[in-house]
């Protein structure tokens, strides 16, 4: 989602598990949302978000892949760009294939479309569920693809895919998404009194970012471990027993 500048804290518990699905054997399709961009998804929005130029969706867009690419091996990975097929999507054509796979009625029970009913929802943002789902179904077409990740604020959308992908292609597609990282006290994960922690050296200095880790709650050592390191399990367990010899020790 090429709208900011920089990946944060958030994106890391997905970038990892991309990681964990590369190391055993799957190809992944990093996918960057060029087009989806310029729409905006009103999952866990509030407000319209403002619509950005072309040229700075593009640079964005840049400036995340070469951060995916510290943690995941691109050169075993397909990179894609949903503009690739969006920008050239015909409307008649799209609602024709896409749009009357849907139900307006069921759409708008899900939490994103009903919260944002209350203080607004432009059919702008109305579409973005269709055009993720239809995102889904161009990967499978042109990679494959058969299973795709992400948080748990993406569980309709991707679902949609996996449904749509059931009624044009009859191919059972799987979703797999991960609930939002919070500490102990229940207070979202990656968030300092400055804002975001950004990947983004520029941002936030590596050693604002090392430190914010250091000083995260013993109760959420264990968690984090597992959630953002490659550590095999049996480690993070054994390192998890060490809280107060550790401290001893040093």
């Amino acid at each position: 989602d090429p709208t900011g500048a920089s990946l944060h804290a958030g994106h890391l518990v997905g970038l990892l598990a991309m990681a964990h699905l590369q190391r055993a054997g799957h190809r992944p399709v990093l996918l960057i949302g060029g087009a989806t961009a310029r729409v905006g998804d009103p999952s866990d929005k509030d407000d319209m978000r403002p619509l950005l130029p072309l040229e700075t969706v593009a640079r964005n867009a840049h400036l995340m892949q070469r951060q995916v690419g510290r943690i995941i091996d691109l050169d075993h990975t397909t990179v894609v760009d949903n503009a690739d097929w969006l920008s050239e999507l015909g409307y008649l054509d799209f609602l024709r294939e896409v749009g009357s796979r849907f139900s307006v009625n069921r759409m708008l029970g899900f939490e994103a479309y009903r919260r944002r009913l209350e203080t607004g929802l432009s059919f702008l943002e109305f579409n973005y569920l269709l055009l993720q789902a239809y995102d889904f179904l161009e990967l499978h077409r042109r990679y494959g693809c058969l299973l795709q990740i992400g948080g748990d604020d993406q569980w309709a959308n991707i679902l949609a895919g996996v449904d749509l992908i059931r009624r044009l292609e009859g191919v059972e597609a799987h979703a797999l998404t991960w609930p939002l990282v919070t500490t102990a006290d229940g207070k979202k994960m990656g968030k300092t009194s400055a804002g975001a922690l950004f990947l983004d050296p520029d941002l936030v200095t590596p050693y604002e970012f090392y430190q914010y880790w250091i000083n995260v709650p013993d109760a959420d050592v264990s968690k984090l471990l597992a959630l953002l390191t490659l550590l095999p399990d049996a480690e993070v367990e054994e390192l998890s027993q060490l809280r107060d010899q550790a401290v001893q020790k040093a």
